[in-house]
């Protein structure tokens, strides 16, 4: 049984006091859940300050992306080996937003889940299409390319520390979801592919689903038998929404 994981991305939101009283929100309603891991990824220059305040606590603490060099004269980058340094066990790599408007590409984005790995860090792999790949049936192509870069830049025995995240690109921000019936489609593809390479890895990496996930719709979604958890946006920034779909996962965990 894989155990849920689900990881909110604040993104370019947060100041010291919003951020203390939202991880003070989330940790006083932390206590009931077990069974599932809960992680949150601020803004760079927030992580030390979030990971002070959740030190000791079952709530981790990640960054939203991290540079492929250890260091250098690559100004305005930040290495791996420098969240893991401040307290950070979790990176997000490949989000759509950072391929689409920071032109990351598959090779890039493998250079940094190796560099993730070399750090410590757990590395939270995304993957998904767009709305124009999606209405021409590339799918399946996309998310296949998008994995096999990974796989061929760090090996197949890379992703037992991996997390891999599904985002239909379509469905983040815009209010619109995948169905639970089209999120586990993608899931079990992503699984399939991974068991061309070996089974046992297939069988228990976790992947979430990264596509306006709330608590009114966590449910469903996190019945599916090959999603594991969720990569939350705007819910992350409401302790209680947070918390509701985080509850979702525990529950879900407990009728298996």
């Amino acid at each position: 049984m894989r155990k849920p994981i689900v990881v909110g991305n604040w993104k370019l939101n947060g100041t010291l006091a919003d951020n203390e009283s939202l991880v003070l929100g989330m940790l006083d309603g932390m206590s009931p859940l077990e069974g599932v891991d809960v992680a949150v990824c601020p803004p760079f220059v927030f992580v030390p300050q979030v990971a002070r305040l959740a030190d000791s606590t079952a709530l981790a603490v990640g960054a939203q992306n991290c540079s492929e060099h250890d260091n250098g004269a690559f100004t305005g980058e930040v290495a791996a080996p420098m969240l893991a340094d401040v307290g950070a066990r979790y990176v997000i790599l490949g989000h759509s937003e950072r391929r689409a408007m920071y032109g990351e590409t598959d090779e890039i984005v493998s250079a940094k889940v190796k560099a993730a790995l070399a750090a410590g860090l757990t590395p939270i792999l995304c993957v998904g299409e767009t709305l124009e790949e999606r209405e021409a049936d590339e799918t399946e192509a996309v998310v296949r390319r998008q994995l096999a870069a990974a796989i061929s830049g760090n090996g197949i025995q890379s992703f037992d520390r991996i997390v891999i995240a599904y985002e239909p690109v379509w469905a983040i921000g815009t209010g619109r979801t995948a169905s639970p019936e089209q999120a586990q489609d993608v899931h079990a593809f992503i699984r399939g592919q991974l068991a061309d390479h070996d089974a046992g890895i297939a069988q228990s990496v976790r992947i979430q689903y990264g596509g306006s996930m709330k608590p009114g719709n966590a449910a469903d979604l996190l019945a599916q038998p090959d999603i594991d958890g969720g990569l939350i946006g705007g819910a992350s920034l409401k302790a209680e929404d947070f918390l509701g779909i985080c509850r979702v996962a525990a529950d879900t965990v407990g009728k298996q």
